[in-house]
């Protein structure tokens, strides 16, 4: 029987059968059988309640008949991974039911009667069923004949309702939404900044030939936005008079999907979307979003999928079809189809810059503003861009900072409403210590016991108290808020110098944590990315100017004995922030010389937190790695036909999830020469394209290298301070032994930054530092202080002195001599049960470091001549 047949045949079957074989047809694929065969269209049947409730009136049992089939079901051979098709013994059995309900009974539908009633009296069937289902055999033939007959007769001419013929079946009803509709109803928000591609995409449309447009790019640029655009033009009549009349519909590749287990219901779908659209008096452009999916979509063993099927009418012209798709499905799936890439042309839709996203968010804002009930400010736009951009950037604007307004939206909203986060986290808290106490309460009494008791009631009497204070911060807030609110309702012509005045009283009680936002401003919008990155608002709030101007003396408190260096850095950055470098170029390129251990590294580490909120922004790569010339391509991607090709590469993908940052490229001097070549037009252009032929930007990222170049000249200038050279004649100095390993083309495009080697008070204050952090996580980890003898700091710098690794020395020594024996202090406190207030970090007799406790501690042996060091 052909397949038209058989389509046929499903019109001309009831709502009930047609149920009962769609059921069928996902057994089949849920035990992944290459057919549906009858056994599945019984376990169907079974399961149906107007069936089972037919075989029960006909004398058999339905869950026997379940259960059967199931059994059944379990023997027979898996592993198919296309779509089931209809065997031939069930297509027959459709067929003869289809023979008894017309010509014995002058039905016009196939009913589930008319099957039951062919499967116990044709010969093929009873002798599956008698290997399969035997009980099914067991039904009265003359009952069924009987619920056949008080089926409702219905004229045997005339179309069918339950199943309209091919030619009445609305396709595009069905599985397209009329998006042109849409946007004359107004549910299509108005779209901004993006003209130059909307006009591009009405250039493709208006051609006689390849007039498919094809949208890519990145997740979240506007790619969907550009063709709501389009809807929009058109319900405005804004376009041109070829296209006034087109009316553009969103294809739904799921939906043509979804229930087409049986073996040719995609292509008749599908085919049947593209003959509507070919037919119509009304020209039709469909839209497929992520149209990589086209490829494979609906496609089984011996069927097309949907690319194949579309090819010929994209060819000829009959449907005209807008593609959407990021650029790595692109390469991956339409470029290695040429017949099908050829049929659409490209439209690149870039990122937009920071002014242009800025526009796009302030149309959009209004809408926002009535969905959540607030005012949206204008500085909430901008901090939402300018935000987003700095800290988001493994996502693309306008879509993070829609994300931004969106949420700040509902936050504001709520904040009024419901009970803030900090103030929910310390009731939180209070139940916790509760449990706790009552726990051990409840137990008998044991070693440490009351001493936790007694921790616990005092952490407990401490969130009381925040609970109280947060609680009376809450009300002022709230009321502050109202008074500001009520000032708005009132007006007169002084109503903003008044509502200024209040919202100065909220921001001065609120501080940079507020609980009660009254409306979404530049601190809502921080408080969400501080919530989505860890990073605090207060800092993510602070202007570039002041982060600048502050700079210097930010990173001379972390990195210490690099003055002239860090004064030179923090220069370069200062003309990249006031907007005067090449804005081709990157932010800064810059080399940093010297030996290990004096705070290169550190340096990085300090710019990405000062400039971008956090040590994340910070992407290091070991050049040492690259010292084969072959090898660029795991810092650019594969080429096409490679090993690798798509994966994109270390430096490429880096700097295209982190396209605001710092860059280290660490050890460049051990990176072959063709190696180092490639930042040529990174350094000049600020762009570099990568294996799979896509532009990334590095004009927002700040890019430091290291080498230990030059260190035997800087330590010998270093030995006398006073005839060393400074600035320029330094470099000049080091210009040599530079040009042995470097080439000139490549000194010529960066900045060189010498790292003189630490004198001894240098190293003392990086000791400092490092106790300084030790003593902040003994607080944390356990409440107690830590002071430092004299004799142990200077021993510590003394050993520090005697090192050739510099700081890193002292990060060793640290490790290696004085956490071991804290660690061993404390998990001893804890086994005896007790919790020194203060920690002692001194010398013995034998100049080893010791730890003991002032409070008492027997442990401590000789009286110190000098007062000890109280750690801050």
């Amino acid at each position: 029987m052909s397949s038209i047949d058989l389509h046929l045949l499903f019109q001309r079957a009831s709502e009930d059968v047609s149920v009962v074989f769609e059921s069928a047809a996902a057994l089949a694929v849920r035990h992944t059988h290459g057919a549906v065969e009858i056994v599945h269209l019984v376990s169907a049947l079974a399961g149906h309640p107007q069936a089972a409730e037919l075989i029960a009136r006909a004398g058999g049992d339905a869950a026997a008949c379940g259960g059967e089939a199931r059994s059944a079901l379990e023997q027979m051979t898996r592993g198919s991974a296309g779509a089931p098709s209809l065997s031939q013994p069930l297509v027959a059995l459709l067929r003869e039911a289809w023979l008894t309900a017309t010509l014995r009974f002058g039905r016009d539908r196939v009913g589930v009667a008319s099957l039951l009633l062919t499967m116990v009296s044709e010969t093929e069937p009873r002798a599956i069923l008698r290997r399969t289902v035997p009980s099914l055999l067991s039904l009265d033939a003359g009952l069924l004949e009987q619920a056949i007959r008080d089926e409702e007769t219905a004229p045997t001419s005339g179309p069918v309702t339950s199943r309209p013929a091919p030619s009445g079946e609305d396709f595009l009803a069905e599985y397209a939404t009329d998006l042109t509709q849409a946007a004359r109803d107004g549910r299509v928000d108005d779209i901004v900044g993006r003209d130059a591609e909307l006009r591009q995409m009405i250039d493709v449309l208006v051609r006689r030939r390849q007039n498919n447009p094809i949208l890519v790019g990145e997740a979240g640029v506007g790619k969907t936005a550009i063709v709501e655009a389009l809807a929009l033009a058109i319900a405005r009549g804004e376009v041109p008079g070829r296209l006034a009349q087109v009316s553009l519909h969103v294809l739904d590749l799921s939906l043509l999907q979804a229930g087409a287990g049986v073996k040719g219901e995609f292509e008749r779908r599908l085919k049947g979307v593209v003959d509507q659209v070919a037919a119509s008096e009304t020209p039709v452009i469909l839209f497929i979003d992520e149209a990589h999916t086209m490829v494979g979509a609906g496609g089984a063993a011996g069927q097309g999928d949907a690319a194949n099927i579309l090819k010929p009418a994209l060819a000829r012209g009959d449907l005209r079809t807008i593609a959407a798709t990021t650029w790595s499905e692109y390469k991956k799936y339409f470029e290695k189809d040429p017949a099908l890439s050829r049929r659409f042309q490209t439209v690149k839709v870039d990122e937009p810059d920071i002014e242009r996203a800025i526009r796009m968010i302030r149309a959009v804002a209004p809408k926002f503003q009535d969905h959540h009930g607030v005012a949206i400010r204008d500085s909430a736009v901008r901090a939402a861009v300018e935000l987003s951009a700095r800290y988001l950037p493994e996502r693309q604007l306008p879509d993070k900072a829609v994300s931004l307004i969106d949420t700040a939206g509902a936050a504001v909203s709520m904040s009024r409403e419901t009970e803030p986060e900090t103030l929910a986290a310390r009731r939180s808290e209070r139940r916790y210590l509760q449990d706790e106490i009552a726990a051990l309460e409840a137990e008998p009494l044991t070693t440490g016991r009351d001493t936790r008791l007694e921790e616990l009631h005092r952490d407990l009497a401490r969130a009381e108290d925040e609970i109280a204070r947060l609680g009376q911060d809450l009300d002022t807030q709230r009321a502050l808020a109202d008074e500001a609110d009520a000032v708005l309702t009132e007006g007169g012509s002084d109503v903003m110098a008044r509502l200024a005045e209040h919202e100065a009283r909220l921001a001065e009680v609120a501080g940079e944590a507020p609980m009660v936002h009254r409306v979404v401003d530049a601190e809502a919008i921080a408080a969400v990315i501080a919530r989505w990155t860890g990073i605090p608002a207060g800092r993510m709030l602070r202007s570039q100017i002041e982060a600048v101007t502050a700079l210097p003396d930010r990173m001379k408190a972390r990195v210490l004995g690099q003055d002239a260096a860090i004064d030179a850095l923090c220069q370069s950055v200062s003309v990249s922030r006031a907007g005067l470098r090449d804005p081709r170029r990157p932010q800064g390129v810059f080399l940093m010389l010297g030996t290990s251990g004096i705070g290169k590294t550190e340096t990085a580490l300090a710019l990405a937190d000062e400039l971008h909120g956090g040590s994340s922004a910070l992407t290091v790569i070991n050049m040492s790695e690259f010292k084969e010339e072959h090898k660029v391509s795991l810092l650019m991607g594969s080429p096409p036909g490679y090993v690798g090709y798509g994966e994109g590469g270390v430096l490429t993908e880096a700097v295209r999830r982190r396209p605001h940052g710092v860059l280290l490229l660490d050890e460049i001097d051990k990176a072959h020469e063709g190696v180092q070549e490639i930042f040529y037009q990174v350094f000049d252009k600020g762009v570099l394209r990568d294996g799979e032929g896509r532009d990334v930007d590095f004009r927002n990222v700040t890019i430091l290298m290291t080498a230990n170049s030059g260190t035997e000249t800087l330590a010998t200038l270093a030995e006398d301070p006073e005839t060393m050279p400074e600035g320029d004649a330094l470099v000049e100095a080091l210009r040599p032994e530079l040009d042995r390993r470097f080439k000139p083309a490549f000194l010529g495009r960066l900045e060189i930054l010498p790292f003189l080697p630490l004198g001894k008070d240098v190293l003392a204050g990086i000791v400092d530092l490092q106790i300084d952090r030790i003593a902040d996580r003994m607080r944390d980890s356990h409440g107690a202080d830590l002071t430092v003898t004299p004799q142990a700091r200077d021993a510590l710098v003394d050993r520090a002195v005697a090192g050739d690794t510099g700081a890193r020395a002292i990060e060793a020594m640290l490790g290696r001599q004085v956490l071991p024996r804290l660690a061993d202090f404390f998990l001893a406190s804890l086994l005896g049960g007790t919790s020194p207030s203060t920690v002692e970090l001194g010398l013995d007799a034998d100049g080893a470091f010791r730890v003991s406790s002032p409070d008492g501690d027997a442990q401590r042996r000789d009286p110190e001549p000098e007062a000890p060091r109280k750690v801050s």
